[in-house]
């Protein structure tokens, strides 16, 4: 299919840094918003990580409210400490060195569980600020930039530019009414709010690649969890819907009988590359005549 026009690069909106490029959907994303003739209402992202589309979708009015959601316990504790905890969160990050020895401290109680008596939500929710914003392309399941020498051309503090970060928690904080935080499986969030969101809301998910996965998150799905998830949007009353890919032939398989859409995208996990993906939609759903991907 041959469409329109490009998409803008990605605004620096989020704190963390994500594999993957998501937050050049932005626009197409609000563009499916204009197509479909939705009058704000909600925007729900089951796979939220970064968060750059959410925040742009709440950032420019596109939407009124978004639910963000990520079943990782450490990210979810990031979330809910910019929410809740935002001066606190603040604080940590004013006066945290961005040492090599910070960074083996921080990957130990990253490495701890949410319910861990001896951590605090603040806690684990900064040691996976901090590792995103010091590894590799951002994956907390990398390695240090720089190496663990520090003998490489970057060092671990080239992408933590702290009043920057502040900054952006600080605006974010500012949306906080209009933000609602979870921390469940896809499949259970999309259950608890069919019904209870606007009917003309559009969810966006990002689900784990499904080649890759494994490498890149801390929670990865098997093929059967891919099917789930499906199976789940099938079975809700959500009518706006989209799905992105990597592109696989077992997801163009258990989407068959779903529109599509390969595109390309530049890739950031470890060295920047362009990715095939696959956009897949709902069947009630108008597709936006906008350019999708990298040209």
């Amino acid at each position: 299919m041959i469409l329109g026009r490009t998409l803008t690069d990605m605004r620096f909106l989020t704190p963390l840094r994500y594999p993957g490029g998501k937050g050049k959907l932005a626009n197409y994303i609000k563009e499916t918003y204009k197509a479909n003739n939705i009058k704000k209402s909600h925007y729900i992202e089951p796979y939220t990580g970064g968060g750059a589309v959410a925040l742009d979708m709440l950032f420019s009015g596109t939407t009124e409210h978004i639910h963000i959601n990520d079943v990782d316990p450490a990210i979810y504790s990031f979330w809910f400490s910019v929410l809740n905890n935002t001066n606190d969160l603040i604080e940590l990050i004013e006066n945290t060195e961005i040492t090599i020895d910070e960074w083996f401290k921080q990957r130990e109680i990253l490495k701890k569980n949410i319910n861990d008596n001896n951590i605090s939500t603040l806690e684990l929710g900064f040691s996976a600020f901090f590792l995103n914003r010091t590894n590799r392309s951002g994956i907390l399941k990398a390695g240090v930039i720089g190496g663990k020498s520090q003998s490489g051309k970057w060092k671990l503090d080239v992408r933590f530019n702290k009043q920057d970060l502040i900054n952006r928690i600080k605006r974010i904080s500012l949306f906080s009414e209009q933000i609602s935080l979870y921390n469940l499986d896809a499949v259970a969030l999309l259950k608890k709010l069919n019904n209870s969101v606007p009917i003309e809301s559009l969810i966006y998910l990002d689900p784990p690649y499904y080649v890759k996965g494994q490498g890149l998150y801390r929670n990865f799905y098997t093929h059967d969890d891919h099917v789930l998830i499906k199976d789940a949007l099938i079975e809700s009353d959500f009518k706006n819907w989209l799905v992105s890919y990597d592109n696989a032939p077992e997801i163009e398989d258990i989407y068959s009988d779903h529109p599509k859409m390969v595109y390309s995208l530049q890739y950031t996990a470890q060295k920047k590359s362009i990715g095939s993906e696959i956009m897949i939609y709902s069947k009630d759903i108008v597709i936006p005549e906008t350019y999708l991907g990298k040209k």
